[in-house]
Protein backbone atom coordinates (compact mmCIF):
# COMPACT_ATOMS: atom_id res chain seq x y z
CA UNK A 1 0.00 0.00 0.00
CA UNK A 2 1.43 3.38 -1.01
CA UNK A 3 1.52 6.22 1.46
CA UNK A 4 1.59 9.92 0.69
CA UNK A 5 3.85 12.49 2.37
CA UNK A 6 3.35 13.07 6.14
CA UNK A 7 1.70 16.46 5.53
CA UNK A 8 -0.91 15.07 3.12
CA UNK A 9 -4.31 16.36 4.12
CA UNK A 10 -3.08 18.48 7.02
CA UNK A 11 -1.62 21.28 4.90
CA UNK A 12 -4.76 21.96 2.87
CA UNK A 13 -6.36 24.21 5.49
CA UNK A 14 -4.72 26.67 7.85
CA UNK A 15 -7.12 25.70 10.66
CA UNK A 16 -6.13 22.02 10.79
CA UNK A 17 -3.41 20.82 13.14
CA UNK A 18 -1.34 17.77 12.16
CA UNK A 19 -1.07 14.87 14.62
CA UNK A 20 2.30 16.22 15.79
CA UNK A 21 0.79 19.63 16.59
CA UNK A 22 1.98 21.60 13.56
CA UNK A 23 0.29 24.03 11.21
CA UNK A 24 2.07 23.13 7.98
CA UNK A 25 1.08 26.28 6.10
CA UNK A 26 2.79 28.36 8.79
CA UNK A 27 5.95 26.33 8.30
CA UNK A 28 5.69 26.65 4.52
CA UNK A 29 5.41 30.43 4.89
CA UNK A 30 8.63 30.44 6.89
CA UNK A 31 10.47 29.24 3.80
CA UNK A 32 9.79 32.60 2.14
CA UNK A 33 11.80 34.32 4.85
CA UNK A 34 14.80 32.06 4.29
CA UNK A 35 14.72 32.95 0.60
CA UNK A 36 14.37 36.70 1.15
CA UNK A 37 17.08 39.30 0.76
CA UNK A 38 19.30 39.54 3.83
CA UNK A 39 18.51 42.16 6.45
CA UNK A 40 20.64 42.90 9.51
CA UNK A 41 19.72 44.89 12.62
CA UNK A 42 21.82 45.93 15.62
CA UNK A 43 21.06 47.96 18.73
CA UNK A 44 22.89 49.18 21.82
CA UNK A 45 22.09 51.81 24.44
CA UNK A 46 23.56 54.40 22.06
CA UNK A 47 21.29 53.69 19.10
CA UNK A 48 20.53 51.15 16.42
CA UNK A 49 20.88 50.41 12.70
CA UNK A 50 19.04 48.54 9.95
CA UNK A 51 21.01 47.35 6.93
CA UNK A 52 19.27 45.58 4.05
CA UNK A 53 20.52 44.26 0.75
CA UNK A 54 18.72 44.45 -2.60
CA UNK A 55 19.32 42.23 -5.60
CA UNK A 56 18.64 43.02 -9.24
CA UNK A 57 16.03 40.53 -10.37
CA UNK A 58 15.70 41.84 -13.94
CA UNK A 59 18.01 43.96 -16.13
CA UNK A 60 15.50 46.77 -16.72
CA UNK A 61 14.24 47.22 -13.16
CA UNK A 62 14.99 50.60 -11.60
CA UNK A 63 16.49 49.62 -8.24
CA UNK A 64 15.62 53.03 -6.79
CA UNK A 65 11.97 51.98 -6.91
CA UNK A 66 12.64 49.08 -4.54
CA UNK A 67 12.58 49.99 -0.85
CA UNK A 68 13.75 47.70 1.95
CA UNK A 69 14.14 50.09 4.89
CA UNK A 70 11.03 52.06 5.88
CA UNK A 71 10.28 54.96 8.19
CA UNK A 72 7.20 54.04 10.26
CA UNK A 73 7.19 57.10 12.52
CA UNK A 74 9.83 59.68 13.39
CA UNK A 75 11.20 57.36 16.10
CA UNK A 76 10.68 53.94 14.46
CA UNK A 77 12.07 52.26 11.36
CA UNK A 78 11.39 48.83 9.90
CA UNK A 79 12.55 46.30 7.35
CA UNK A 80 11.58 42.76 6.39
CA UNK A 81 12.56 39.52 4.70
CA UNK A 82 10.15 37.36 2.75
CA UNK A 83 7.28 38.19 0.40
CA UNK A 84 7.62 41.88 -0.47
CA UNK A 85 3.88 42.32 -1.09
CA UNK A 86 3.06 40.98 2.38
CA UNK A 87 5.73 43.19 3.88
CA UNK A 88 4.34 46.29 2.15
CA UNK A 89 0.82 45.63 3.47
CA UNK A 90 2.05 45.17 7.05
CA UNK A 91 4.30 48.23 6.82
CA UNK A 92 1.31 50.32 5.76
CA UNK A 93 -0.71 48.86 8.63
CA UNK A 94 2.07 49.69 11.11
CA UNK A 95 2.13 53.28 9.85
CA UNK A 96 -1.64 53.57 10.36
CA UNK A 97 -1.36 52.21 13.91
CA UNK A 98 1.41 54.67 14.76
CA UNK A 99 -0.47 57.59 13.21
CA UNK A 100 -3.74 56.72 15.00
CA UNK A 101 -1.91 56.46 18.31
CA UNK A 102 -0.46 59.95 17.84
CA UNK A 103 -3.89 61.31 16.94
CA UNK A 104 -5.63 59.78 19.96
CA UNK A 105 -2.96 60.14 22.66
CA UNK A 106 -0.85 63.00 21.26
CA UNK A 107 2.38 61.07 21.86
CA UNK A 108 4.64 58.56 20.14
CA UNK A 109 3.69 54.91 20.24
CA UNK A 110 5.94 52.47 22.12
CA UNK A 111 7.93 50.19 19.81
CA UNK A 112 6.71 47.03 21.52
CA UNK A 113 3.05 48.11 21.35
CA UNK A 114 3.39 48.70 17.61
CA UNK A 115 5.09 45.33 17.18
CA UNK A 116 2.36 43.59 19.15
CA UNK A 117 -0.35 45.25 17.05
CA UNK A 118 1.22 43.92 13.84
CA UNK A 119 1.69 40.48 15.41
CA UNK A 120 -2.01 40.40 16.37
CA UNK A 121 -2.86 40.64 12.66
CA UNK A 122 -0.28 38.01 11.74
CA UNK A 123 -1.72 35.65 14.36
CA UNK A 124 -5.27 36.12 13.07
CA UNK A 125 -4.12 34.92 9.66
CA UNK A 126 -3.06 31.59 11.17
CA UNK A 127 -6.50 30.66 12.55
CA UNK A 128 -9.13 31.65 9.96
CA UNK A 129 -10.18 29.53 7.01
CA UNK A 130 -9.90 31.05 3.56
CA UNK A 131 -6.72 33.02 4.29
CA UNK A 132 -3.03 32.24 4.37
CA UNK A 133 -0.25 33.32 6.79
CA UNK A 134 1.82 36.38 5.96
CA UNK A 135 5.03 35.07 4.42
CA UNK A 136 7.22 37.79 5.86
CA UNK A 137 9.21 38.55 9.00
CA UNK A 138 9.29 42.22 10.01
CA UNK A 139 11.99 43.96 12.04
CA UNK A 140 11.10 47.05 14.07
CA UNK A 141 13.82 49.35 15.43
CA UNK A 142 13.11 52.47 17.43
CA UNK A 143 13.44 54.49 20.61
CA UNK A 144 10.76 54.98 23.26
CA UNK A 145 10.55 55.61 27.00
CA UNK A 146 12.34 52.31 27.64
CA UNK A 147 15.29 53.15 25.41
CA UNK A 148 16.39 51.55 22.13
CA UNK A 149 14.16 48.63 21.16
CA UNK A 150 14.61 45.97 18.48
CA UNK A 151 11.97 43.35 17.70
CA UNK A 152 11.42 40.67 15.10
CA UNK A 153 7.95 39.35 14.25
CA UNK A 154 7.43 35.67 13.48
CA UNK A 155 5.05 34.03 11.02
CA UNK A 156 2.82 32.72 13.82
CA UNK A 157 2.32 36.18 15.35
CA UNK A 158 4.90 35.89 18.11
CA UNK A 159 7.76 38.34 18.56
CA UNK A 160 11.12 38.53 20.30
CA UNK A 161 13.41 41.34 21.39
CA UNK A 162 17.00 41.23 20.13
CA UNK A 163 20.38 42.87 20.60
CA UNK A 164 21.33 41.98 17.02
CA UNK A 165 19.81 39.76 14.37
CA UNK A 166 19.87 38.75 10.73
CA UNK A 167 17.05 37.43 8.53
CA UNK A 168 16.92 36.24 4.96
CA UNK A 169 19.01 33.94 2.79
CA UNK A 170 22.26 35.00 4.48
CA UNK A 171 20.84 34.72 7.99
CA UNK A 172 23.03 31.93 9.31
CA UNK A 173 26.38 33.33 8.19
CA UNK A 174 25.52 36.90 9.18
CA UNK A 175 24.19 35.83 12.58
CA UNK A 176 27.39 33.89 13.30
CA UNK A 177 29.44 36.97 12.42
CA UNK A 178 27.32 39.14 14.72
CA UNK A 179 27.63 36.66 17.58
CA UNK A 180 31.42 36.87 17.35
CA UNK A 181 31.76 40.63 17.01
CA UNK A 182 28.76 42.22 18.76
CA UNK A 183 29.62 44.57 21.63
CA UNK A 184 27.04 46.43 23.71
CA UNK A 185 29.35 49.49 23.79
CA UNK A 186 29.20 50.12 20.02
CA UNK A 187 28.08 53.55 18.89
CA UNK A 188 25.91 54.05 15.80
CA UNK A 189 28.82 54.45 13.39
CA UNK A 190 30.49 51.29 14.71
CA UNK A 191 27.18 49.44 14.42
CA UNK A 192 26.93 50.43 10.76
CA UNK A 193 30.46 49.13 10.15
CA UNK A 194 29.65 45.84 11.90
CA UNK A 195 26.37 45.39 10.01
CA UNK A 196 28.05 46.01 6.66
CA UNK A 197 30.81 43.55 7.49
CA UNK A 198 28.24 40.93 8.51
CA UNK A 199 26.34 41.54 5.28
CA UNK A 200 29.55 41.18 3.26
CA UNK A 201 30.30 37.90 5.05
CA UNK A 202 26.93 36.52 3.95
CA UNK A 203 26.97 37.90 0.39
CA UNK A 204 28.49 36.50 -2.79
CA UNK A 205 30.70 39.48 -3.54
CA UNK A 206 31.62 43.07 -2.61
CA UNK A 207 28.80 45.40 -1.59
CA UNK A 208 27.42 47.90 -4.07
CA UNK A 209 25.98 51.11 -2.54
CA UNK A 210 23.14 51.00 -5.07
CA UNK A 211 22.06 47.62 -3.69
CA UNK A 212 22.24 48.42 0.03
CA UNK A 213 19.90 50.45 2.23
CA UNK A 214 20.81 51.74 5.68
CA UNK A 215 18.62 53.28 8.35
CA UNK A 216 19.77 54.35 11.80
CA UNK A 217 18.61 56.01 15.00
CA UNK A 218 20.74 57.76 17.63
CA UNK A 219 19.61 58.29 21.22
CA UNK A 220 20.80 61.90 21.06
CA UNK A 221 18.27 62.78 18.33
CA UNK A 222 15.80 59.89 18.72
CA UNK A 223 14.91 60.28 15.03
CA UNK A 224 15.06 57.41 12.55
CA UNK A 225 16.90 58.44 9.40
CA UNK A 226 17.87 56.80 6.13
CA UNK A 227 21.28 57.27 4.53
CA UNK A 228 21.70 58.54 1.00
CA UNK A 229 23.55 56.57 -1.68
CA UNK A 230 26.62 58.79 -1.26
CA UNK A 231 26.62 58.23 2.51
CA UNK A 232 26.23 54.49 2.01
CA UNK A 233 29.11 54.49 -0.49
CA UNK A 234 31.37 56.24 2.02
CA UNK A 235 30.35 53.81 4.79
CA UNK A 236 31.01 50.79 2.57
CA UNK A 237 34.46 52.07 1.70
CA UNK A 238 35.27 52.81 5.34
CA UNK A 239 34.11 49.33 6.36
CA UNK A 240 36.34 47.81 3.68
CA UNK A 241 33.56 45.72 2.15
CA UNK A 242 33.74 47.14 -1.37
CA UNK A 243 36.32 44.58 -2.48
Amino acid sequence: MAFGPPALGYDRAITVFSPDGKLYQVEYASENIRKGWTTIAIKTDKGGVLVAEKRKIAPLIDMRSIEKVYIIDTHIGASFAGLAADGRVLIDYARQVAMNYRFVYDEQIDVELLTRSVCDIKQLYTQHAGVRPFGVSLIFLGIDRRGVRLFRTEINGYYFGYLALAVGMGEQTAAQYLEKHYDERLDVKEQIMLALQALRASSEGPLDPNYVEIGYIDVKEAIFRKMSVDQIKAAIQEAGVDK
